[in-house]
Order: C-alpha cells, then sequence, then structure tokens
C-alpha cells in the first residue's frame, strides 16, 4: 500500500521527506508553547493566550498575500524565504524573555508559516497527476502525524520546566528541522516555479484574482463546507474536547495526551487503507462520511461525560475512543480536501485557492476556541455536544449538496486516464 501512494516522480517524494522531517521539528515543541511561555518564561496566562492568539491572527491575516505572491512569482520563490523565516522565529523563541519579545517573535514565526502549507500544496499538486493526487495528500498527511507524534516523544522524554535549557533545545532543534525541506527544495532547481505560458504571454501576473475564486459556485460551496467542518470538528480539539473531558468527564490531562497518542496512532496505521479504499468513490460523498463520524465522535465523548465518575475506567475509555474515532475521520479528510481543492483550481490560480483552503482552518481556529468556552459551561457540557455534534451533520448536509455542482472527476469518480502533470521549467 505504501509502494502504491508514493508518487510517480520522484521530486514529490523528496517533498514528501522534507515533510516528514520538518514535522519530527514541529512535534517537539508542539504541545510545550503555552506552558513554556508562563512556567518557563513566567508569562500569565492571559499573556501567553494573548500571544498565541496574536500569531493566529497574523497569520490569517497574510494567508491571501500569500496565496498571491504564489499565483504571480511562484511557489518557490515564496516557500523557501518563508521557510527561513519561520526557522529563526522558532529559533528566536529560545531567546524569549519578556511579553514583548515573545509578541516579536511570535510575528516572525506568522510571517513565515502564512503561505507555506499553501505553497507546499501547491508544489505538491504540480508534480503529481489527477490519478494519484489523492493518494498523495493523504500520504503527505499521514507522515506529518507521524513526525509529529515521534517529535513529542522525544521532547516529552527530553523537556523539564526546572530546567529551560531543555525547552530552548528543542526549540532550536525545531528551527533547524524547518531548513530540512528547505534544503531539498533547493536540489529540485526546476521545480515551483510560475507557469511558463504565463511569462511566454508577458502577461506578468495570474488572471483574475481572489474574486475570480469567490465566483466559482462549487469552491464556495466547499469552503463553506469546510468552514462549518472544521469549526464543529478540528477548532475543538484543543479547547473544547481538553475542556469537557477534564471539566466534565473528569478525567486527568494524562488520559488527554494518551488520548492525542491514540489519535496520532488511528491516522498512521489507518491512512494508507482509507486512501486505498476510497479509489474511485465519491469525494462529496467521502466528506459527508467524515462530518458522520466526527459527529459519532463527539456522541461518544458525550455519553464519557454521562457516565463521569460512575465508572472512572469507562468514562477514560470514552474520551480515548473520541480522538481515535475523530482521528479515522481525518483520515478520509485529508486526502479529500486538498484533492478536490486543486480539482477546482486553474493553474493560474492555484495558489490562491490552496491559501483559501489553509485559511478555513485559521477561521475556525478563532471561532472554535471562543465558543467552547460559554457552551460547555452551559447545562454541564451537553449544550456544547448538541452544537458540535449539530454542526457536524449540518456540515455532512453540504457535502452533499456540493456533488450536483461537480463533474465525475472532480466527484474522483471518473476511471479515464491519468493526465500526468507538465514538467515544470526555470
Amino acid at each position: 500500500m505504501l509502494r502504491r501512494a508514493l508518487p510517480a516522480r520522484p521530486e514529490a517524494r523528496r517533498i514528501l521527506i522534507g515533510t516528514l522531517l520538518s514535522a519530527i521539528g514541529r512535534g517537539l515543541t508542539l504541545p510545550f508553547l503555552f506552558i513554556y511561555l508562563t512556567d518557563v518564561r513566567g508569562l500569565g496566562d492571559a499573556r501567553a493566550g494573548l500571544v498565541i492568539g496574536w500569531f493566529g491572527a497574523v497569520t490569517l491575516a497574510l494567508s491571501p498575500l500569500g496565496g498571491t505572491l504564489i499565483d504571480r512569482f511562484g511557489a518557490r520563490r515564496v516557500v523557501l524565504p518563508c521557510l527561513v523565516v519561520e526557522a529563526i522565529g522558532t529559533g528566536s523563541l529560545a531567546l524569549v524573555d519578556s511579553t514583548a519579545t515573545a509578541f516579536g517573535v511570535m510575528t516572525l514565526v506568522a510571517i513565515g508559516s502564512s503561505a507555506i502549507w499553501a505553497g507546499q500544496n501547491t508544489i505538491l499538486a504540480s508534480l503529481t497527476g489527477d490519478g494519484e493526487r489523492q493518494r498523495v495528500f493523504g500520504l503527505n498527511f499521514a507522515l506529518l502525524n507521524l513526525g509529529i507524534g515521534v517529535g513529542g516523544l522525544i521532547s516529552g522524554a527530553v523537556v523539564d520546566v526546572a530546567r529551560p535549557v531543555t525547552f530552548q533545545a528543542v526549540y532550536v532543534l525545531d528551527a533547524v528541522s524547518y531548513l530540512m525541506p528547505c534544503l531539498i527544495l533547493l536540489t529540485l532547481p526546476h521545480v515551483g516555479h510560475r507557469l511558463a505560458k504565463d511569462r511566454a504571454a508577458g502577461t506578468g501576473a495570474a488572471p483574475g484574482g481572489y474574486l475570480t475564486v469567490l465566483r466559482d459556485r462549487p469552491f464556495r460551496r466547499l469552503v463553506l463546507f469546510g468552514l462549518v467542518l472544521t469549526t464543529c470538528g478540528y477548532a475543538q480539539i484543543e479547547v473544547g474536547f481538553a475542556a469537557y473531558s477534564v471539566r466534565v468527564v473528569e478525567v486527568s490531562p494524562r488520559v488527554v495526551a494518551w488520548a492525542l497518542a491514540a489519535n496520532t496512532v488511528m491516522i498512521v496505521l489507518s491512512q494508507l487503507l482509507v486512501i486505498r479504499r476510497m479509489e474511485g468513490r465519491s469525494r462529496t460523498g467521502a466528506l459527508a462520511a467524515v462530518g458522520a463520524v466526527f459527529a459519532t465522535a463527539w456522541l461518544v465523548l458525550g455519553a464519557a461525560g454521562v457516565v463521569g465518575t460512575g465508572n472512572a475506567l469507562l468514562a477514560a475509555l470514552g474520551v480515548v475512543a473520541c480522538s481515535a474515532i475523530f482521528g479515522f475521520g481525518e483520515t478520509m479528510l485529508s486526502p479529500v480536501m486538498p484533492a478536490l481543492t486543486n480539482a477546482l483550481a486553474t493553474d493560474e490560480l492555484r495558489g490562491r485557492y490552496n491559501a483559501m483552503s489553509s485559511m478555513i482552518f485559521g477561521i475556525s481556529g478563532v471561532i472554535g476556541p471562543v465558543t467552547a468556552g460559554p457552551l460547555i459551561g452551559a447545562a454541564h457540557g451537553r449544550l456544547w455536544v448538541a452544537v458540535v455534534v449539530g454542526g457536524c451533520l449540518t456540515a455532512s448536509v453540504l457535502a452533499l449538496s456540493l456533488r450536483p455542482l461537480l463533474t465525475a472527476a472532480q466527484d474522483g469518480r471518473a476511471a479515464g486516464p491519468v493526465r500526468e502533470p507538465e514538467p515544470a521549467h526555470a
């Protein structure tokens, strides 16, 4: 299954290696930023929260600009400097000693990260054919989670609040990891350039803009689906899921950590099998199934809240099961969402399409945490469960309404010949 999921072009395989290496570095620091800023650097909870929120706001604000630059100059000229800026910013976190420096460093990190996801997806799409793109995006997601899991295991055994140098070390290693995909891209001089036909035509910039993207009715529906699903799904993991598990189900934070580990294991073990089973099947049907799976996960968590302290073991198993079921839904979403985005995109506007797709997670990342707290505080958390379950099922309906707007090829149901991507030229 791994051999079948690998892209045909060696350049794409090397890009995937870069994803894995940078993900290991990301996993070293991902769970610890809030703890590092508060317990190690002495920022209050409120100030640390503002710093992290500022990062999200800056990234979201700059994402549209990133998509425009990718289309105008090529993903290569955007991703390479962004990776360097991200590396400098992440390494500089080791030197943070005040609220002001924390804001400055996180601004630098946000500038670097604002276009990396869209740029790398654009590069990967340009190196893969229509028939393999869905498999490759799924493999990319599995490698991302594998790397984060490995990095998390390493840092979990190393970092110590009483020894700030341990946190400084993992941030420096994280910075080095961002240089790995940068070096790999430098060894691929013909990858990630703006389309040669645009230069030959002397247009100077790709035709159209974000208004053209927004006029694409199927893509508008896909964006709406994504906003509803991620607001009631992904955006609830860090705040809603953790808060409900600890405050309502009354499990320990260690159980929450086990649950997140179960999520990663589920993704790594099942991703290849899932993308194999999804070949030739309706993408909109898969997206509708994701909404149903996410809703099931939240219902399991809600049931764990009902069990509560009456059966601590059963409640803990419910929390872990919720996270594992959620991970299974992610294995269906991760290959389909970017594949469908790039199936709808034109080559000239591919950067903007991918930028808008990445903005979905940024917007929901603001809405989800803000709404989770008050909802969990009402009716002993039952209102929160009802809202997220209803939202996920609404997303399923939106996904099904998208199907009539797509061609069979866009929906992944066409079995025609695979169109291989044209080689990029300098």
